[in-house]
């Protein structure tokens, strides 16, 4: 698909998320770059004259559940923005948690990290036209001096399979490997697919959500699991 050119727009009030599709093996051909699969809540970070909303892959506001973090992303050197991430809990070894992020939810406090892996919009350009390596270029250069808080999604070229196994080592969820020769496709499926590591955990079923969006019946299983010390999170 030939690319278009970066050009003037107007800063987006929300940008449907691209997709990605579940594969059994990463790819490895030199089209592909590969990134940490973070294990975290989707969010995009839309910064406009610092004023900062944070909003869910269905365009939900989330701005008031993590407002350390859009102070945080308030701070960045630019006047208007559309940044692609995960909001992430990290444990002490470094590897991201969900239910750390969900404990910061609930409490409406914890120190999380927000994991910045594209860049949609910058100063009134419309950078999503440009292919993936280009938008990240100018993503690194943006976050070159980030506040504590915010990080941004380092990534890989070569072998994906062998990536993979390596974040497996690392305890981490699996990886995303992507087209670097694409643009950014709201809501495709294929130009960005993700591998896992198959672990094992035990949880327990204890509601679920309603459904949103194409969903029926249920929209997703609320789980718990017992910690070390018995306690049901």
């Amino acid at each position: 698909m030939p690319q278009r050119r970066a050009h003037r727009s107007d800063l987006p009030s929300w940008i449907k998320p691209q997709l990605s599709k579940l594969v059994d093996k990463a790819p490895t051909s030199e089209h592909w770059v590969h990134e940490v699969k973070f294990d975290g809540y989707r969010m995009a970070a839309r910064i406009d004259r610092g004023n900062v909303r944070l909003l869910t892959r269905t365009g939900l506001d989330w701005t008031a559940k993590y407002p350390v973090t859009a102070a945080v992303l308030a701070k960045l050197p630019v006047k208007t923005a559309y940044i692609d991430g995960e909001l992430c809990g990290v444990r002490p070894d470094g590897v991201t948690a969900f239910e750390l992020i969900q404990q910061a939810s609930d409490a409406g406090a914890g120190a999380l990290t927000y994991f910045a892996f594209d860049l949609l919009h910058l100063d009134g350009v419309d950078v999503a036209a440009m292919a993936l390596l280009d938008c990240k270029e100018r993503l690194a250069t943006v976050l070159k001096d980030a506040p504590l808080g915010i990080t941004y999604s380092e990534h890989e070229g070569g072998d994906g399979e062998a990536f993979r196994r390596a974040a497996c080592r690392h305890g981490l969820e699996g990886i995303v490997s992507k087209r670097t020769d694409r643009r950014y496709l709201p809501g495709d499926r294929g130009v960005w697919v993700k591998s896992k590591c198959l672990n094992r955990a035990e949880f327990v079923i204890v509601g679920w959500s309603d459904p949103e969006g194409s969903r029926h019946a249920i929209g997703a299983l609320l789980l718990g699991y017992y910690d070390a010390d018995g306690r049901l999170l």
